[in-house]
């Protein structure tokens, strides 16, 4: 039996105590010190989740370009600079970057990931490549290769996949997307989309689409999100991700509506995949948020929005989970599975 000791995160804050653990498994936890010498102490935290990333152009990273710094030029579809890049870079070549990006992604404590994955059933074919052997779970939010609703092809992602993230409602026919939404829905599947990111969109227009959840809500209003919120829908943030591109997500506003807030790194290509950094830029931006209400982003908050299991880091759970610095906020230990 192993020991760690510290700050634990639940859902409601920190509570000082101890996890004893073996393999896989939380075995007891208690208030007072544990039986034996811990093997870390520090902040105690469920393993990472980054609610939205696009590993497929983790590739583009290496080949240190002079990127545009235009939303629409680098990464609007069908004409930015990566959806070309990745109609000409090798099957090899993707499979690679994104492996590269999995597993720094595990070294930073992160044991899920939401992607945003371009390129239809070839993209999501491979994604399943890069996942061989990886101790990291991908939720999938797959892409029509074109800005038009077929049937069969919908049919076929929705099988493959969580669900479908789209670029933004600007960059489609509005009638479109809803036969889209409407074939998800049916199916019973998840519904994503970037909305508001480098100019204001009808938040209407995007709620009738009935999202599960949103990404940037940049240039969103404030009664844009409060809309948001009363329909209770969450928002992931990526502000080094904006900050590239000039732009950046007013957080106080959106603490001030309430809305419930995930962290993602977005595009692989403009930085390394890990959520810890992102957390830590939010930090050097915003000071409107406690450590327990950011740390909460990255674990609690986004396993509940895709109603997954929160009854973590107690007896009979698993044993995944990281112990930070309590200064830095730096990995000092790390319990995951290992592939």
């Amino acid at each position: 039996m192993k020991y760690v000791k510290g700050d634990i995160l639940t859902v409601d804050g920190f509570e000082k105590g101890y996890l004893g653990f073996n393999g896989k498994t939380i075995v007891e936890s208690g208030k007072c010190s544990p039986p034996k010498k811990p093997v870390a102490e520090g902040i105690i935290v469920p393993s990472f989740v980054n609610a939205h990333t696009h590993i497929g152009d983790s590739f583009i990273r290496n080949k240190h370009l002079d990127l545009p710094r235009s939303v629409e030029a680098l990464v609007a579809p069908p004409d930015g600079l990566k959806h070309h890049l990745l109609q000409t870079a090798s099957h090899t070549e993707i499979v690679n970057g994104m492996n590269e990006s999995i597993r720094m992604m595990h070294e930073c404590g992160t044991s899920g990931f939401w992607d945003f994955r371009e390129n239809g059933i070839k993209g999501i074919m491979q994604l399943n490549e890069a996942m061989k052997n990886e101790p990291i779970s991908p939720f999938i939010f797959s892409r029509p290769k074109t800005l038009e609703y077929g049937k069969e092809e919908i049919s076929q992602l929705l099988k493959n996949s969580e669900g479908i993230g789209i670029s933004s409602i600007s960059d489609w026919d509005y009638s479109e997307l809803a036969k889209i939404a409407c074939e998800i829905k049916r199916k019973k599947k998840l519904f994503a989309l970037h909305a508001s990111e480098a100019v204001r969109e009808d938040i209407d227009t995007i709620l009738d689409l009935k999202p599960d959840f949103l990404v940037h809500l940049v240039k969103a209003t404030e009664s844009d999100l409060i809309c948001v919120k009363e329909q209770n829908i969450p928002v992931v943030v990526c502000p080094r991700s904006n900050i590239f591109f000039g732009l950046k997500p007013n957080l106080a506003l959106m603490k001030k509506v309430e809305v419930t807030l995930l962290l993602g790194t977005d595009n692989a290509m403009l930085h390394a995949p890990c959520i810890l950094d992102e957390l830590r830029f939010v930090q050097t931006i915003s000071h409107e948020f406690t450590i327990a209400e950011l740390l909460r982003m990255i674990t609690y908050t986004p396993r509940k929005a895709l109603n997954q299991d929160s009854d973590i880091l107690v007896p009979n759970s698993s044993s995944s989970f990281v112990v930070l610095d309590k200064k830095s906020l730096e990995i000092i230990y790390r319990q995951m599975e290992e592939g």
